[in-house]
This record gives structure tokens, C-alpha cells and sequence, in this order.
């Protein structure tokens, strides 16, 4: 799936409205409906948010992966050791 046709289909899996969704990222319902229908690209911290939202990986949400689930990270550093 794309990016655009993820966002949908989680929305309305999770049983919101695009106005819902638009009132929680602080936009307007048609802004939201742009991200949605692949018209505008969708800014970092909108992802951001929408995965928080949701608990599900930005690479869900961007499309990178078809697997929703949060990766959780070692609490190591990186390039500790």
C-alpha cells in the first residue's frame, strides 16, 4: 500500500473521521483529505504525531513497511562499547 492509502485505511480501522483526525493534528478536514488522497506530502512532525496517535512505526504510516507494530530500541547508545 502506499503511504496515502495506509493512512486511510487505519483511520477508519480505528473507526475516526477525517475531521476527527484533522482536529487532533490542528489542521482542517480538507488539509487532512490532501494527505490522504497523496495531494500533499506529509510533513515529519505529522508523522509524528499520527504514529504516537496510533502506536504504530512512521514506516508503517510512510508506506515502508505493511507491518504496523512499533520497533522498540536497545537502551545502548549508538556507537557505544
Amino acid at each position: 500500500m502506499t503511504y496515502y492509502e495506509n493512512l486511510r485505511v487505519i483511520r477508519e480501522d480505528r473507526g475516526y473521521t477525517q475531521k476527527q483526525i484533522a482536529e487532533i493534528l490542528e489542521t482542517t478536514q480538507q488539509y487532512y483529505s490532501d494527505y490522504e488522497n497523496g495531494k500533499r506530502e506529509i510533513p515529519i512532525r505529522i508523522y509524528i504525531k499520527l504514529s504516537n496517535f496510533y502506536h504504530v512505526s512512521i514506516d508503517y504510516l510512510a508506506g515502508q513497511t505493511d507491518t504496523p507494530d512499533l520497533v522498540c530500541g536497545s537502551n545502548e547508545k549508538a556507537g557505544a562499547g
